[in-house]
């Protein structure tokens, strides 16, 4: 009783905690050798279908998992009892049904091919001997159930590795007792819809045990017919694409020939889906012709004399490229296509020479036309129309957008230098043509396109980017996506400034008027970034613009904190390259404000918001630390060894003025000694500074040895361990710095020990950086 009580509360107690406990007893009461008994009790027809579900799960647990407990004199009755329920349930409750077939085939699985030599054809058997008492559609179903688990509970048994593949191939070689029976059900006139559907899902769970692709040519032809059919259609694509999918597949390039036909037969259906606007009609269609492109581009492809029909099957999926519509708000199906045409690519150009010229020759020109097509999907809708895009709508338009310039980088592989003449030719054309004013959308796509090329490709060769930076100042700037792409191309062709100076003029005007907008503000921060850091020796005519503009920037708070962050270190990029009391008069009038600052903040009594402020201040200072490099140890560049100024006499720029707010940080250090957070904030200034200046630190290290002692002597804190490594590392062959930082090191030691004698379990940070200390 106890048992139907538990599984009582389970399914219809409302206290969340009965049930539980109820869950854990009927767990283990699955795996107990009770189990046998009372499973087939709970299968009466007289339980409600949820108990006699348990019945059937218990079942197929102690089938599955403790096999080895089963004595062989009790596997045929097994066997029977099992056939005589999955019959008894043709017509009862599904889900006890299905579970019931689950058990059946697992206990096949283990039996086969030893113990039950012809599994699945005494299955058929089974149930095509005529049962007066089960309806003949009942039983089919139950048939057609019991064989779509068999391949499933197949993938997910626990049989060892040596008996998977046993049984693989004992199956492998049973789908002569399955298929005949599929393709007769599909073929029959009077078979009704959920049949032909039932055996279309078997069909597709059969194709997974790697079927020789030639058994399944006629399984396939009839899924090809039902795809007319609306009710079958999603079924009978997953059948085809799984059937096509397999790895084996590419082995029978005979049958691979044959399926170019269905497929190409498809183009009306797929045409009329799309005028009639049936997204999921084109989908499917569009995941079939991809399937058999993408999987057998090469196998297909050598076979040169069937070039015509390969090529209509690559125009086909250029139809699905380019279906009309704007990704993902009226189609999905034109994202599916890109891999296909990375896969083809990569096919063409691993051939040998001769058959790789005829290749180039055919789709060069369909490489063309993609680009075309991609960078008319690439544009944005009218902005009425994306005012009503949702924010994950168009979150997954930028997503897609990022897939297309991944593409098109790639496609410049086939197509190389030509394809940026082309593209700069229809900029210009769109530009200058005074009679037809173009579209912003159109001039942003083409942009959008250069710049997916310039940002991961060598440019600096191209005889097309002098005419391009000529444009871009033409370009009327009427909205803020095509500002951004503005902005994202010139930052792309930062290295070709550098090898081309007098071209700067022509765009950093655009780029301080857009540094004051705070929509373009990701784009312009990090396009100025790119220009500080690439052409840092040509900038100092445009230094004090440069700084006046960012100041004004940065005091009217315009852009959010990141971006406050880059635009620190592009300073510090542009500072770098000038005579050192210009670095001190400009570090002066950008420093100055924030000092001011952060002196009256460390006056405040500590509250969450001056924290937050504080915070702000260190950060600015420590990012503009992070690149300003006099010493350019940064510089790797040959050509910049003639730019070179003489080496620097007297103290570090960073060094000075670090030594004049020494002060103020060690006041607001002590009012937030408890504070992670600031404490960390502290460190990373003098962690960044340590990290470039390297020895031209050096006078800095006495006052701040003794700083970090007194910080971790009053509290413990892990980043004063990464700062004292960072010291560490540094000067480790300087002696003449070692009594200050062997001190220090010492006191960090001794604390650290300390604290450990307490237990080290509560400060697992601290035994992090300690560590990795020592291993300094």
């Amino acid at each position: 009783p106890s048992l139907f009580q538990a599984l009582h509360q389970l399914y219809y107690d409302p206290n969340i905690e009965n049930k539980n406990l109820a869950q854990k007893w009927l767990m283990q009461a699955q795996v107990s050798p009770q189990a046998w008994h009372f499973s087939w009790l709970l299968l009466n027809m007289d339980k409600v279908p949820e108990i006699q579900y348990f019945g059937a799960s218990a079942l197929h647990i102690k089938i599955s998992r403790y096999w080895n407990d089963i004595p062989a004199d009790q596997y045929e009755s097994l066997k029977t009892q099992l056939f005589t329920h999955i019959t008894r349930f043709a017509s009862g409750s599904k889900i006890v049904l299905t579970r019931l077939c689950v058990a059946l085939a697992s206990l096949a699985l283990s039996m086969m091919p030893e113990a039950w030599p012809c599994a699945v054809a005494d299955m058929v058997r089974m149930f095509q001997a005529e049962d007066s008492n089960v309806d003949g559609r009942a039983r089919c179903l139950a048939l057609l159930e019991l064989l779509t688990v068999l391949p499933e509970e197949f993938q997910t048994s626990r049989l060892p590795q040596y008996r998977k593949g046993q049984v693989r191939s004992v199956l492998a070689q049973e789908c002569g007792s399955v298929f005949p029976l599929l393709e007769q059900l599909l073929q029959q006139q009077d078979s009704p819809g959920f049949i032909k559907q039932k055996v279309l899902k078997c069909f597709s769970s059969w194709v997974q045990l790697e079927i020789p692709l030639m058994d399944c040519e006629n399984l396939i032809q009839a899924a090809f017919t039902s795809l007319q059919d609306p009710e079958l259609f999603d079924t009978a694509v997953e059948a085809v694409v799984n059937a096509i999918s397999q790895p084996d597949a590419q082995r029978y390039v005979n049958t691979l020939l044959k399926l170019i036909p269905p497929v190409l037969g498809l183009q009306e259906q797929l045409r009329q889906a799309v005028q009639s606007g049936d997204m999921e009609t084109s989908h499917g269609i569009c995941r079939i012709a991809v399937a058999l492109g993408e999987n057998h581009s090469r196998a297909l492809l050598d076979q040169v004399e069937h070039w015509q029909s390969f090529l209509a099957l690559v125009n086909m999926i250029m139809f699905c490229t380019g279906i009309p519509g704007h990704y993902p708000v009226n189609e999905t199906t034109s994202s599916l296509t890109l891999t296909f045409w990375y896969t083809l690519q990569d096919d063409i150009l691993s051939f040998e020479p001769d058959k790789q010229a005829v290749y180039q020759q055919v789709y060069r020109p369909v490489y063309f036309q993609l680009v075309d097509v991609l960078l008319h999907k690439a544009q944005f809708p009218s902005d009425e129309e994306y005012g009503f895009w949702s924010s994950d709508e168009k979150e997954q338009f930028r997503i897609y957008r990022v897939d297309i310039s991944d593409t098109l980088m790639y496609v410049y592989e086939m197509l190389g230098a030509e394809l940026l003449s082309s593209l700069y030719d229809k900029l210009g054309r769109l530009l200058t043509n005074t009679e037809q004013p173009s579209t912003w959308q159109h001039t942003e796509a083409l942009l959008y396109g250069f710049q997916s090329i310039a940002e991961t490709i060598d440019v600096n060769y191209s005889d097309v980017v002098p005419g391009l930076i000529g444009l871009i100042p033409r370009i009327s700037i009427s909205n803020v996506q095509l500002a951004d792409t503005v902005m994202f191309t010139i930052g792309a062709l930062s290295e070709w400034l550098a090898d081309h100076p007098v071209m700067i003029n022509n765009v950093l005007p655009l780029v301080l008027q857009a540094l004051g907008n705070p929509e373009l503000s990701i784009s312009s921060v990090s396009t100025l970034k790119k220009i500080c850091r690439e052409c840092k020796y040509d900038l100092p005519p445009y230094a004090a613009n440069i700084v006046a503009v960012s100041q004004e920037v940065l005091m009217k708070q315009i852009h959010k904190t990141s971006q406050c962050m880059w635009l620190m270190q592009a300073l510090g990029f542009l500072l770098s390259a000038l005579q050192v009391e210009e670095i001190l008069k400009n570090l002066h009038s950008l420093i100055t404000p924030y000092i001011q600052q952060l002196e009256k903040l460390a006056d405040e009594t500590p509250n969450p918001s001056n924290k937050l402020a504080i915070i702000h201040i260190l950060g600015l200072l420590s990012n503009l630390f992070t690149t300003l490099d006099i010493s350019h140890h940064d510089d790797d560049h040959e050509s910049t060894e003639v730019k070179k100024m003489p080496v620097q006499q007297g103290p570090n720029p960073v060094v000075v003025v670090l030594q004049q707010v020494f002060q103020l940080i060690q006041k607001v250090l002590s009012k937030w000694l408890n504070d992670a957070q600031v404490v960390e904030s502290v460190c990373a200034i003098f962690e960044k500074s340590v990290k470039t200046l390297l020895d031209d630190f050096a006078p800095m290290v006495p006052q701040l040895c003794e700083m970090l002692g007194q910080m971790y002597s009053t509290i413990p804190q892990a980043s004063a361990i990464d700062l004292t490594r960072q010291l560490v590392h540094i000067f480790a062959h300087e002696p003449a710095h070692f009594p200050p930082i062997k001190a220090l090191f010492l006191l960090v030691t001794s604390v650290t020990l300390t604290l450990f004698q307490q237990g080290p379990r509560d400060h697992p940070d601290i035994v992090d950086s300690f560590m990795q200390l020592l291993a300094q």
